[in-house]
């Protein structure tokens, strides 16, 4: 989707019903920064008030995706086209959530090491020793947490009996054995316990 080509078209059609952008967000109970925003292309309209801005604005939602008035003729055409670019641009957030989630990882267990490594070599045998290998311990592993956050907001794991693909929940993810990215998990499904692989498309 081209947020700038929509905001231009959201800027149009907002002059075309006479409504400043300050008359527009207060119908919609948001600021008017936000709307200057849409118009700029620096951000798109929630998905709640999407309908109700359509509504104002007397366009369709495929209309305002599309940034431009559509024909009865092409809005086939154009269905299809939004949802081919919406997918497409969910795989590729997906992609820059899973790097990210890889990143944090890889860089936080490096760091937890060094700094484990560190206080073992420059800090005497003892109390201290221990409270700064358990400080540097949890410091570093906090980010591993969030990590699993990302690893469970993108795609599915898919059962190994009945290809069921599961969302669970973050308390499941956490308490589940794990190998990488493949966790023991129930499946609501099939009611079986399988090393689930982790799909990044759900």
């Amino acid at each position: 989707m081209d947020q700038i080509k929509i905001g231009r078209f959201i800027a149009e059609c907002r002059k075309n019903v006479n409504l400043t952008q300050m008359q527009l967000a207060e119908k919609l109970n948001i600021t008017d920064r936000a709307v200057s925003k849409w118009e700029c292309g620096k951000a798109m309209p929630d998905t709640a008030i999407m309908l109700e801005l359509c509504d104002i604005l007397c366009i369709s939602v495929n209309e305002l995706l599309s940034g431009e008035k559509i024909n009865m003729e092409n809005s086939n055409q154009k269905n299809e086209q939004l949802l081919l670019d919406m997918a497409k641009e969910v795989e590729q957030k997906n992609k820059i959530i899973w790097t990210s989630m890889w990143a944090i990882m890889i860089v936080s267990i490096v760091a937890l090491l060094a700094g484990v490594s560190i206080a073992a070599f420059l800090i005497p045998e003892g109390v201290w020793q221990i409270v700064a290998i358990l400080g540097i311990s949890i410091v570093f592993l906090i980010p591993c947490f969030y990590a699993l956050k990302l690893e469970i907001s993108v795609g599915a794991y898919k059962c190994k009996n009945c290809g069921h693909e599961i969302v669970p929940t973050y308390a499941q993810a956490l308490n589940a054995m794990h190998m990488g990215t493949t966790r023991y998990l129930k499946c609501p499904k099939c009611q079986k316990r399988t090393w689930c692989k982790k799909v990044l498309k759900k």
